[in-house]
């Protein structure tokens, strides 16, 4: 029923919550789990110019790590999961990339990190997400998560 499970992380302990729902769904299915991190390019733009690059890198480097913490979480569930890290507006580039793959399952958490982290103010991925994305979507409740 289920090829390609996409996950779209932004490496909290949410995320991960979320994770280990999409890895019992594709370990039953026997699919591939498609671990998705976007660097929010709202986050470096609207920092100071001095500063956007030392942003732009941080966010990268979180980005691989949530990834590599994805992947490894795979590998112990005996899924294969695939990486793949995208700099844009998160839900617009999670949709895109759901079509790209054509994605069986979208898998997300109620919410992500917030405040400095993300910009609140600009709605919620997950819910801008499940209006839009026109596929089968799980949505994890995470509990309070990382707020």
């Amino acid at each position: 029923m289920y090829d390609r499970i996409l996950v779209p992380t932004d490496g909290s302990s949410g995320t991960d919550e979320t994770l280990d729902h999409a890895l019992h769904i594709a370990a039953d299915n026997d699919a591939t789990v498609q671990a998705l991190y976007v660097v929010d390019r709202r986050l470096f733009l609207a920092a100071d110019e001095d500063t956007q690059d030392d942003v732009i890198a941080t966010l990268e480097q979180e980005g691989d790590a949530a990834l590599d913490a994805a992947e490894t979480a795979g590998g112990n569930a005996g899924v294969e999961v695939v990486g793949e890290r995208r700099e844009g507006i998160p839900h617009t580039e999670i949709m895109s990339y759901a079509e790209e793959i054509d994605a069986d399952l979208l898998v997300m958490g109620t919410h992500g990190r917030t405040g400095r982290d993300r910009l609140a103010s600009l709605g919620s991925v997950t819910e801008r997400v499940v209006e839009n994305v026109g596929r089968p979507t799980l949505v994890v409740d995470i509990g309070d998560g990382e707020e």
